[in-house]
C-alpha cells in the first residue's frame, strides 16, 4: 500500500502536502479503496475560513458518502476542479492529481498534531 514519506496524516484519513503556509489536502489511498469507486467530490467552502477538524466538503462513492475533515485550521484557497469532471481521479491517483483542496493554514503548532506516514501505518493497520 502506497503511504507516501513527505507527507503527513490525520485519523480521518486524509493526507497533507505542506508548502509555506499552504496545505494541499487530499484523502489517502486506503481511505479511496475502503470507500470504492469515487463518484462525487462535493466542496462547497471555497473561500471560507474553517477551524481544524471541521467538514470541509464530502466524497460520494457508490454505495456511501463520507464527510471530509479539515486537518488545520484555514481558508480554502482553491477546490480542485478536474474533480468536477473526473471525480475518479482519487482513485486512480490520490496523491497527485486526486488532491481535493488547498488552503492557508493559520497556526503552525497544529502540524505537530498530524501524523507521520508510520503513525499512519500503525493506525490503519499496514
Amino acid at each position: 500500500m502506497s503511504i507516501p514519506t513527505d507527507l503527513k496524516y490525520t485519523k480521518h484519513h486524509e493526507w497533507i502536502r505542506v508548502e509555506d503556509d499552504i496545505a494541499t489536502i487530499g484523502i489517502t489511498n486506503f481511505a479511496q479503496g475502503e470507500l470504492g469507486d469515487i463518484v462525487y467530490v462535493d466542496v462547497d467552502t471555497l473561500d471560507e475560513t474553517l477551524d481544524k477538524d471541521a467538514v470541509f466538503g464530502s466524497v460520494e462513492a457508490v454505495k456511501t458518502v463520507s464527510d471530509l475533515f479539515m486537518p488545520l485550521s484555514g481558508e480554502v484557497v482553491e477546490f480542485n476542479e478536474e474533480l468536477e469532471d473526473e471525480p475518479e481521479l482519487v482513485n486512480s491517483d490520490s496523491y497527485k492529481k486526486g488532491w481535493m483542496i488547498k488552503i492557508k493554514f493559520s497556526d503552525k503548532t497544529e502540524l505537530e498534531n498530524l501524523l507521520n506516514a508510520e503513525d499512519y501505518k500503525e493506525l490503519i493497520g499496514a
